[in-house]
């Protein structure tokens, strides 16, 4: 029976079923149609018996977009779903796709997502056969999936002993070395204190890396370089490992200076068949958070590939794995590689792997859960073309790669109607970004028959992608893809530091991007003028007669005065020559459009009008960063000498919260002198730990926040006299 498949990002329906002989007998392969989009059926290699048993119920014990992708391929194979909340989620995309949703607590995470009790109730309300965790929160749980599987409830993820075995690194790291898997050298056992934390690190070697032993995601992790680096280390990862993971212990081990993050994806299941699905290339990361991924890795060669995967599956079989999960690997300049953890569960970035193999691993995730064997062999699994993930979030980009920002999307259009364009989301316009979760808005994720081509399309998605309401990292990422190493595939883990070593600052325009970007702005200014003088505004122009086609405009444009003089044809065509140099545009677009497809010089471009304001200035995003060029016609410039200028405030006697979150703690008092440098308080946003610093020496006037409250995004916590 046919079902329809509604992913958050394809929003493609129905689905081919074609009849394939393997073996000798004839097995059904169904596979997704989203020919509207892709030049190809995204899940074409997806094996499994039309006939074979299917969960009649199963429930998704997470939020947002991994609980959207999980229930769009239930949906396209007639399973029916429950999605769990939190009250703040009650009106989620998540809960109003599933064909059932039951509240399970209040926001914060650990009386809801994790409220394993709640969740058992709710599995029981409902009557679901299965619960598949996605990924964060409860997927590396082996106590919850104990208790499923005491309660007859089928856990879609590992055996809870392999869970247990590959979510403890120290003990992880044991079983590889018995597996005759490459790791990295460090100490096994369990970092009791501080000073034995600056003990090992001086006998390992520095640099080294401080991470959490029951850890994953980036969280409880500290590169240290020196003996006061590793107690600072030592601190903040104990601290974030207790507070997301409920488990200080840490371990130490050598950090392998500018490698790249390459993982391998296994399948296995209950029979004791296991593959690998080729790898992923997760170099391009901040704070140990991958950023973009792509698949395959321009890196490796098929000599490499095989033996990451030969000993990818050979860790998978020591411990019995029997699901989907990813083997992580560093991999130095000669390619060497060395073991680095195994997440037990469905990745984030899992999307790439099912583009370049057809493989739905979702689905495959749920065949292995009923008991079914694989069907797919290892010489099945190829390398089909080239796809390319970026994460994108709601965090400003110019604050360390990106510090978290929260508000709700007033305005929200997702690129899908790109060819090759696949958005995994689990937003929509109105959605809430809180201070509660994670901030990840969408995995945009594009496909090519080359890598070039994923890149092209990638430019085109990111260009398109409109986001109002909350601070994005859209300019990061448009960057990031066009830049010339990462281009030509020359990437490491430090590829963010290396390029970008003051920060990112946004995009830097060529001096024919900024007359480009300068012109578009003339032209919009123009139009606005025209429109203000057919309708009864505020701000139109008291001028009667015919409508102008003729301007002469001030521009300014970094802090650069430009003359302009535009024309306009009568097919709407315009020229506008600046300083002298002549620019042509047209295009039929209109300034009510988000996304605005101008042909500038002969080039097609794409562009937002993100604002215009009555200052005369304009917002445009262009290659992905904002630029405000301010215009005005030339009658009004002459009269801005008699307006004064403002002065802004000088901020370095306040310790002003960077992002929302939760102080954690303070570490002065009022009346206490500081010097430049010191800890003045730490803040806690999605489970990260943030020391915020005095930016002089001064004394503490005021405190204005005890730790343990929560504080928005420019508020002062700490003032100074």
């Amino acid at each position: 029976m046919a079902s329809t498949f509604r992913c958050s990002s394809l929003c493609a329906r129905g689905f081919l079923v074609r009849a394939l002989l393997s073996r000798g007998r004839s097995t059904e392969v169904r596979y997704l149609s989203v020919s509207s989009r892709f030049g190809r059926e995204f899940y074409w290699n997806d094996r499994h018996d039309a006939n074979e048993s299917k969960f009649d119920k199963v429930l998704i014990a997470n939020r947002g977009e991994i609980a959207c992708r999980v229930i769009d391929s239930c949906r396209r194979l007639g399973v029916k779903t429950v999605a769990i909340h939190s009250d703040v989620d009650s009106n989620a995309r998540h809960v109003r796709s599933a064909d059932e949703a039951v509240c399970v607590g209040p926001a914060p995470s650990n009386q809801s997502y994790l409220n394993m009790e709640a969740i058992m109730d709710a599995i029981k309300q409902t009557g679901a056969q299965a619960v598949h965790p996605g990924y964060g929160f409860l997927s590396e749980n082996r106590t919850f999936a104990g208790k499923l599987a005491d309660a007859g409830i089928a856990w879609v993820g590992p055996n809870s002993e392999a869970i247990r075995s590959m979510g403890d690194k120290i003990e992880s790291k044991r079983i590889a070395n018995d597996a005759k898997v490459n790791c990295i050298p460090g100490f096994d056992g369990v970092v009791k204190d501080v000073e034995e934390a600056v003990k090992l690190a001086n006998e390992i070697g520095y640099p080294v890396m401080l991470k959490a032993s029951a850890g994953g995601g980036g969280k409880g992790m500290r590169i240290a370089w020196n003996d006061d680096e590793a107690r600072e280390g030592f601190r903040f990862s104990q601290e974030e490992a207790a507070s997301s993971f409920g488990d200080d212990r840490l371990l130490i081990e050598k950090f392998i200076d500018n490698p790249r993050h390459i993982e391998i994806q296994v399948l296995c299941d209950k029979h004791g068949n296991s593959i690998y699905l080729n790898e992923r290339e997760c170099s391009i990361q901040r704070r140990n958070q991958k950023v973009i991924e792509e698949a395959p890795s321009t890196f490796l060669d098929a000599d490499t590939r095989r033996a990451m995967g030969d000993q990818a599956v050979a860790l998978a079989n020591a411990v019995g794995y029997d699901s989907a999960g990813t083997v992580e690997f560093l991999v130095d300049s000669k390619r060497n590689f060395y073991f680095l953890e195994m997440n037990t569960r469905l990745q984030v970035e899992h999307p790439i792997t099912e583009a370049i193999t057809g493989v739905d691993i979702v689905h495959q995730m749920l065949r292995v859960a009923k008991g079914h064997k694989l069907l797919l062999k290892q010489d099945d699994i190829g390398i089909h073309g080239w796809s390319i993930e970026c994460r994108v979030y709601a965090e400003d980009p110019y604050k360390s790669f990106g510090l978290p920002s929260v508000g709700r999307l007033s305005s929200y259009k997702e690129p899908t109607h790109i060819k090759n364009v696949r958005c995994d989301s689990g937003i929509q316009e109105g959605s809430e970004i809180s201070i509660y979760y994670d901030p990840m808005i969408c995995k945009l994720v594009t496909v090519g028959d080359t890598r070039d081509e994923a890149l092209g399309t990638m430019c085109k998605a990111l260009d398109s992608y409109v986001i109002r309401g909350v601070t994005h990292n859209i300019p990061l990422l448009r960057d990031i893809i066009t830049e010339k190493k990462f281009v030509s595939g020359n990437i490491s883990t430090n590829y963010l530091q290396e390029v970008y070593p003051d920060g990112f600052t946004g995009t830097r325009l060529e001096d024919w991007e900024r007359k480009e970007l300068a012109a578009m702005a003339c032209v919009i200014y123009t139009q606005w003028d025209r429109r203000s003088n057919l309708f009864l505004t505020d701000d139109r122009h008291h001028e009667l007669g015919d409508r102008r086609n003729k301007w002469e405009l001030s521009l300014k444009l970094d802090h650069n005065i430009h003359t302009a003089e535009v024309e306009m044809d009568k097919h709407g065509k315009f020229e506008v020559k600046i300083d002298g140099k002549k620019t042509k545009i047209r295009g039929d677009f209109k300034l009510i459009d988000n996304v605005l497809e101008p042909n500038i010089n002969g080039k097609d471009l794409t562009m937002q009008l993100i604002s215009r304001k009555r200052d005369g200035d304009i917002t445009i995003q262009y290659l992905g960063t904002k630029f405000t060029v301010n215009v005005l016609d030339k009658k009004i410039v002459s009269m801005l000498q008699y307006m004064p200028e403002t002065v802004d405030t000088v901020q370095d006697s306040m310790i002003i919260a960077p992002m929302p979150g939760l102080v954690k703690s303070i570490a002065v008092e009022v009346g206490q002198q500081v010097i430049e440098g010191m800890e003045m308080c730490v803040l806690e946003a999605m489970k990260m730990q943030n020391s915020l610093v005095a930016a002089k020496a001064g004394k503490v006037a005021k405190i204005n926040f005890a730790a343990g409250q929560t504080v928005d995004e420019e508020d002062v916590i700490v003032e100074l006299e």
